[in-house]
């Protein structure tokens, strides 16, 4: 059990929704083992720090700022309020940008095995997608084998990461607009690796002093990670393991299963998931967890990693972030997988109380007290098998109680841009072209990502859902990614009887099209089906020459990771008015904070909100919503004219 001291009591209820959650954190408690949520209560935050008012650059300090009256004193170097918060601000988006662009070059690592025919227990499974990539950035497809487009593909999204002049592939998606906007900014970016290192140093003592200056190339290193780093990870999954279509996939952990063998994935990269799906469905290992008195081997996803294959494959979703300790305690988990990205350590200390087998798999991340078993792409089975030997043999030894919620929520999953195309007008009429006409005609407000995490310094999903019910019944159609979308599917959100809950206008297009008030597009590195549908808007016609001219708007209500802050920077500088919840770290009333928050979108750019409240959020959002329908002459009435299939073949 856990060793920590006495802590003070909670009440489960006030910190999260999700039942299952709650019910767990209850075992934990009974159980004496701490949680996320518990170590939140005992930790009270730095408040200099949450507001960026403190300078750790260099030894001289570390300064302290005063947040009440910014301009009062400076750093030791004499560096202003203004210089540290952007110095802080930039290093928190090179952080995230590194997280993403990481992952990302992991993928173009792969592939190019794929191609070179050094890996065969992955292969090209979605031939379009690979030929659509292509043409995007015009490599030639035509009469050429899928050899010869992914070869060229492969060493032209390298560049992404390593050419040091010009502009990265994906600029070419950019809308032309936008694009000279980010060209006279000086924004465009080179390479991620150029503008990470940049920005790290620009940021070091006595190097970049102009807060101006330093947003400039935050700006230029986010926009690495969505129009590159992100969306490359992206793009390369889908050639390898298929463009996600609607699926009827599960969220919770009553799909935990007693009688079987219980493994989950939790982490961000889908190599080590897509191998474990071949594990757990060979029969060998099926018959050997028989033998060893199970039904079968069931396998679930947490956090992104379980994004994307409940979006590829139907595989049922335990929960989101702040659920990953709880879903422990059920005692029924036999294993758990861990890759990169937003795993706790404490996991390990609460698998030990559960005898769950704890397993780190990347070189990246270890941790004390996990069981370390190298994922080699090369030879995946090497890991896989291991795990699931080990989770069979903790399955016959069972020591722990074993307590399932029963609630499961069923949800349709798998919305990508490709999808979203053809949803709207099927094989031969694949396009936007409904969705701005009904923009247009006010049907549908207009468009929000609400995305992100969850963070145990606000009530567990409870943002999230209250702000997306807000936005649909204002007819406000949204997308999301990542935990967002498990909080979502538990709030029965992304059904198609969702519907009943949305305006007239937005519930309207659902009922006609057949489709939720929500759709789901995967995991965080997903964004970047956000970004291509916007940018497939302004393609589309109707509604402004940019994205900044676009009637949406973004929101992150419960994030907690540096991640976050250079997602919310790249929506922010490729023109998406962003809202973030729980905090922001920027001292409110400085230079700073007004550059982010209102001088970006003079420059063309869009601009950052903060809010507390989903339903301030939620009234912020549709305000910026109507206020680009006004700047775009479509906030009067319209003829509103759901187009008829025979209409729309005339």
């Amino acid at each position: 059990m856990s060793e920590e001291k006495k802590q003070k009591p909670i009440n489960f209820r006030d910190v999260s929704t999700c039942e299952s959650t709650i019910q767990m954190l209850q075992k934990m408690a009974d159980d004496g083992v701490a949680n996320a949520f518990q170590r939140a209560a005992d930790m009270k935050p730095c408040p200099i720090g949450a507001d960026s008012a403190c300078c750790k650059h260099c030894f001289m300090g570390p300064c302290r700022l005063n947040a009440k009256d910014p301009y009062s004193k400076v750093g030791v170097c004499g560096a202003t309020i203004d210089t540290i918060g952007a110095r802080n601000f930039a290093r928190m988006v090179a952080s995230g940008c590194a997280a993403h662009t990481d992952h990302g070059m992991g993928m173009v690592d792969v592939f190019r095995e794929v191609v070179r025919g050094n890996i065969s227990g992955y292969k090209i499974k979605d031939e379009e997608k690979l030929r659509s990539v292509a043409k995007s950035i015009d490599i030639e497809v035509e009469g050429r084998t899928a050899q010869e487009i992914a070869t060229d593909l492969y060493e032209e999204l390298e560049r992404t990461y390593t050419q040091v002049e010009g502009e990265i592939p994906f600029a070419k998606r950019v809308p032309p607009k936008t694009l000279e906007t980010w060209r006279k900014a000086g924004i465009v970016p080179r390479g991620a690796m150029r503008e990470i290192m940049e920005l790290m140093h620009r940021t070091h003592i006595g190097v970049d002093q102009d807060y101006e200056n330093i947003v400039k190339q935050c700006s230029r290193t986010a926009l690495v990670d969505g129009w590159g780093g992100s969306m490359v990870a992206t793009e390369i999954s889908d050639i390898l393991f298929g463009t996600p279509k609607p699926v009827v996939a599960g969220v919770n952990m009553g799909f935990l299963k007693e009688d079987h063998v219980n493994i989950i994935v939790h982490g961000h990269e889908p190599l080590l998931f897509e191998s474990m799906i071949a594990a757990t469905n060979d029969p060998a290992y099926i018959e050997k967890a028989k033998a060893a008195g199970a039904k079968g081997i069931q396998l679930l996803g947490m956090c992104c990693s379980g994004a994307e294959v409940l979006a590829r494959h139907g595989v049922p979703h335990a929960g989101n972030f702040l659920s990953v300790e709880p879903v422990i305690a059920t005692g029924a988990v036999d294993a758990m997988a861990v890759d990169v990205q937003c795993i706790m350590q404490a996991l390990s200390t609460v698998s030990a109380c559960y005898n769950t087998r704890f397993f780190t798999t990347n070189p990246r991340c270890r941790i004390d007290g996990a069981i370390h078993v190298p994922f080699e792409e090369h030879h995946p089975e090497a890991c896989t098998n291991k795990i699931v030997d080990a989770a069979i043999d903790r399955f016959q030894n069972r020591t722990a109680k074993i307590e399932i919620p029963r609630r499961k929520d069923m949800g349709v999953h798998g919305f990508s841009h490709e999808y979203i195309n053809y949803m709207l007008g099927g094989s031969f009429r694949a396009s936007y072209v409904p969705l701005n006409e009904n923009i247009i005609n006010g049907r549908i407000r207009g468009v929000a990502g609400v995305v992100g995490c969850t963070n145990p310094r606000v009530k567990q999903d409870y943002v999230h859902v209250e702000l997306v019910k807000e936005l649909i019944k204002n007819n406000v159609l949204v997308v999301q990614t990542g935990c967002s979308q498990i909080a979502l599917a538990k709030a029965g959100l992304d059904k198609p009887d969702a519907a009943v809950m949305a305006g007239d206008g937005l519930r309207e297009v659902c009922e006609t099209v057949g489709m939720p008030p929500v759709l789901s597009l995967g995991s965080c590195v997903d964004n970047s089906r956000i970004l291509i549908a916007c940018s497939e808007m302004v393609r589309t016609g109707g509604l402004g020459d940019s994205i900044a001219d676009l009637p949406v708007a973004g929101a992150a209500p419960e994030y907690m990771s540096e991640k976050a802050i250079c997602i919310g920077q790249y929506f922010v500088a490729s023109g998406v008015y962003t809202v973030f919840g729980v905090t922001f770290p920027v001292v409110e009333g400085t230079k700073f904070h007004k550059l982010l928050f209102e001088g970006l979108e003079e420059q063309g750019f869009g601009k950052w909100g903060f809010a507390l409240d989903p339903y301030e959020m939620a009234r912020m959002m549709i305000d910026h919503i109507d206020k680009k329908r006004m700047a775009l002459g479509i906030m009067g009435e319209r003829e509103r004219k759901l187009f008829s299939m025979e209409d729309r073949r005339a």
